[in-house]
């Protein structure tokens, strides 16, 4: 385990797709930099210490998981898992590893709300970049699996033009195979490969794991001047004039708050010193929503995705569609992906998803207790939004779904869930409500705007309003989710905030 320095210029908290990021680009620009990783660091690429499951991008891995749900904010049955990956490298080591950019909307959304240097032309060069780095493809046509080259083989008489991929800015609906960060034989290449182990080598970078920091210590003068964090039992304050928070949607809002940074009324009622009074930290937490309807498959297409697998690497998903809800006038709000798990059920399964990728809901993350290793209180308040938009947007992805599962009857064979009978609205939305689940993306949990916004957390440069030297570089600060899976948007915010934190050092 490293040891813990006493001070650094720069200490970014969590090494996850962001962090991993931040820490890099500022190591490598000579600024003498901290990573405090609550997980464990395996170490580079080829370690033995890397779980395979969190190395193998066939299917999500589950290792190092925070162990983060919703509790009791679903009422009775099963609480929803809230998968996070507590490591080095964060949820980009047991994400599906697909790359996606949204579109050009979102981006120039962000900066409309006043947000300058968040346009989608001003980012483009970072999204690049980071693809670049993260040795991003898109798979040929000839390596898709059968059950993927059907639905997209499908997508046109479903009004989904091919694409060669989905991440043009400027694109509308279509289908494409995915983009995705695997490299050599299967490999997830996370974060962490991509972005710290060619800097490993620099003494201007530490990098220590199973370091949870507790809160921003907040100096005499009203800034940030480091961290108090927890390793092996021990509490340690290190002194930085830089805190770069990096914890991801649910925790970054909770550092916040055990800091004092947030609803006044909600940190005196456990104890906690007020230090800003920003009633926006924890808000504003939302997902896409999500539906998988699951098929009963034929012995035809199991025989080929047999022949599939012995003949080299079969990954469950590779195909992607973006498609337009009732509600969409100028893109695209909706993701369709094929799906074949083998670990759901005795053998192959057969599934397709959609994704309602503009949600109205909006819930909160809040503190439950200040002990740090204690759960949040993590409320999405999915399918809440007064207009029920959420549900009809899904709505529309469904009959999307069946429309393509239709022409491909011979593939997939009949409905097993909800079922051919369960087509009405009403049954539809009271199937969606009684299993809501999410496409793994929350943002929004110390959102940027100007100050004259009272419920933004932080500025433009990712500074808190108030906190001099705390900055947020991660999906808490997205002020709405962009039309994406959010892994290269999160990898994106990283190079934007480094980039303006280098610009002000000169």
């Amino acid at each position: 385990m490293t040891p813990l320095p006493r001070e650094a210029e720069a200490i970014v908290v969590g090494g996850g797709t962001a962090g991993a990021v931040v820490a890099a680009r500022l190591a490598a620009a000579g600024v003498q930099t901290l990573v405090l990783e609550a997980g464990p660091d395996p170490g580079p690429l080829g370690d033995p210490r890397w779980p395979q499951d969190l190395l193998d991008a066939r299917r999500l891995g589950h290792s190092c998981d925070w162990g983060f749900d919703s509790g009791d904010t679903l009422g009775e049955g099963e609480p929803m898992r809230f998968e996070r990956s507590r490591v080095l490298g964060g949820c980009s080591t047991h994400n599906g590893a697909v790359q996606t950019w949204g579109h050009r909307l979102d981006y120039d959304g962000w900066a409309a709300l006043g947000n300058p240097g968040w346009s989608a032309d001003e980012l483009a060069p970072l999204f690049e970049r980071a693809s670049t780095q993260l040795r991003v493809r898109t798979y040929p046509l000839g390596e898709l699996t059968p059950w993927q080259r059907a639905w997209f083989d499908a997508g046109p008489a479903a009004g989904l033009p091919q694409l060669n991929d989905v991440n043009g800015l400027d694109e509308g609906v279509g289908v494409a195979p995915e983009s995705v960060n695997v490299v050599g034989a299967g490999i997830r290449f996370n974060s962490a490969f991509a972005y710290l182990d060619p800097v490993r080598g620099l003494d201007t970078l530490t990098i220590a794991g199973d370091a949870l920091v507790d809160r921003v210590l907040i100096g005499a003068d009203g800034a940030a001047r480091g961290v108090a964090v927890t390793q092996r039992g021990e509490t340690h304050e290190i002194a930085a004039p830089l805190v770069v928070l990096c914890g991801g949607a649910y925790c970054t809002p909770t550092v916040l708050l055990r800091s004092g940074v947030g609803p006044a009324e909600q940190l005196r009622a456990l104890g906690i010193a007020v230090a800003r009074d920003l009633p926006g930290v924890g808000e504003n937490l939302h997902d896409q929503p999500f539906a998988m309807l699951r098929f009963a498959g034929t012995p035809q297409i199991a025989a080929a995705m047999d022949a599939a697998v012995a003949a080299g690497w079969a990954p469950d998903e590779q195909v992607i569609a973006k498609a337009a809800s009732r509600f969409e006038r100028e893109a695209f709000d909706l993701h369709l992906f094929p799906y074949s798990p083998t670990h759901l059920y005795d053998g192959w399964s057969w599934h397709a998803g959609a994704s309602a990728l503009r949600p109205r809901s909006r819930g909160h993350v809040r503190l439950l207790s200040r002990d740090p290793e204690a759960r949040p209180l993590i409320d999405h308040r999915f399918l809440s939004d007064p207009g029920n938009e959420d549900v009809a947007m899904l709505r529309d992805g469904i009959a999307l779904v069946r429309e393509l599962a239709t022409s491909l009857a011979h593939v997939a064979g009949g409905e097993l869930t909800p079922g051919p009978d369960v087509t009405e609205p009403a049954a539809l939305e009271a199937w969606l409500r009684a299993r809501p689940d999410s496409y793994w993306h929350p943002v929004g949990t110390a959102r940027m705007g100007p100050a004259s916004d009272p419920l933004a957390v932080c500025d433009a440069r990712g500074e808190i309003h108030g906190l001099p030297g705390c900055r947020v570089a991660d999906a808490a600060l997205m002020p709405f989710v962009p039309r994406a899976a959010t892994a290269m948007p999160v990898t994106v915010i990283g190079e934007r905030i480094a980039a303006s934190i280098l610009a002000e050092r000169g």
